[in-house]
């Protein structure tokens, strides 16, 4: 049987108040769609941590820096609903643009120091869109748990920096990424790899994993950065914008894994932006 599908912000805030008054707790899993395992990864987190579950679908305009990134997008609500049907979750908040965004609009999240490195210094008000959607989700669900995915690390640290900042009242709940067999970390960007790039993909994890095998030997960063730059861009891809090892709770730039570390990287690949991390100690 399908989760119901609803659109309008007061049909959801019924149904979540009488849910909050049987004692229950709400767990919210917020998605762009196109979902693929790792999305379902979450949503079996929140299924096994709440009484209740939200799945909430919207392609946040805000966040796409490129218009014509937002437009070829996937939209695939259909296959999405099908794919969640076996996991019994309560509600699927589908609202669309203006349920988002009404006219008049004029409120931007911004949150500092996290958002000015990585994808953040590549995609200038990204995380303003992502910040600003993910309150919105926050407060229209009025969910006691939110489920990412450490997959989009820095995305992470973002919403449980704002949530602690504006006091709502949710804990923010991280989850390991989902890999293809091939060590590939799951993305809806992967859909608009041709068959070709998707063979190429895995370079990325594969040189990201031998630089954290460097560093925990001794090694240089500098020197297995530019050596794993090279391998990349041999395997197929055009242009790697980072490649950094930072700290995990401030994203400070690092040289070694002297405190708990994280190596994250953005690369480009046949017209599609690929992101992955790994835990380095």
């Amino acid at each position: 049987m399908s989760a119901p599908i609803v659109r309008g912000l007061s049909e959801l805030r019924a149904m979540v108040s009488g849910w909050k008054q049987s004692g229950e707790t709400v767990g919210v899993v917020p998605t762009m769609g196109a979902l693929h395992q790792g999305h379902l990864s979450l949503v079996r987190a929140a299924k096994d941590g709440c009484d209740r579950v939200i799945v909430t679908i919207f392609i946040n305009p805000k966040q796409f820096n490129n218009p014509a990134d937002y437009d070829n997008y996937p939209r695939t609500e259909e296959e999405d609903a099908r794919k969640l049907a076996p996991f019994g979750v309560d509600a699927v908040y589908v609202p669309d643009g203006p349920t988002m965004y009404p006219d008049g609009f004029a409120t931007n999240v911004s949150v500092g120091g996290l958002t000015d490195v990585l994808c953040g210094a590549h995609r200038p008000g990204h995380f303003d869109g992502v910040a600003t959607v993910v309150s919105k989700l926050f407060l229209q669900t009025q969910a006691d748990r939110a489920y990412f995915g450490e997959k989009d690390f820095q995305q992470l640290q973002v919403v449980t920096r704002l949530a602690a900042d504006l006091d709502i009242p949710i804990k923010v709940v991280g989850c390991p990424t989902i890999r293809e067999e091939d060590g590939l970390a799951m993305s809806s960007r992967n859909l608009l790899l041709s068959d070709r790039a998707r063979v190429w993909a895995p370079a990325l994890n594969t040189a990201m994993e031998e630089v954290a095998e460097g560093l925990l030997a001794g090694g240089d960063m500098a020197t297995l950065r530019a050596k794993a730059v090279a391998q990349i861009e041999r395997a197929g891809f055009t242009e790697v914008e980072y490649l950094d090892l930072r700290a995990c709770d401030t994203l400070e730039l690092l040289k070694t894994p002297s405190r708990p570390a994280r190596l994250l990287a953005a690369a480009w690949l046949a017209g599609v932006r690929l992101i992955d991390n790994i835990a380095v100690g």
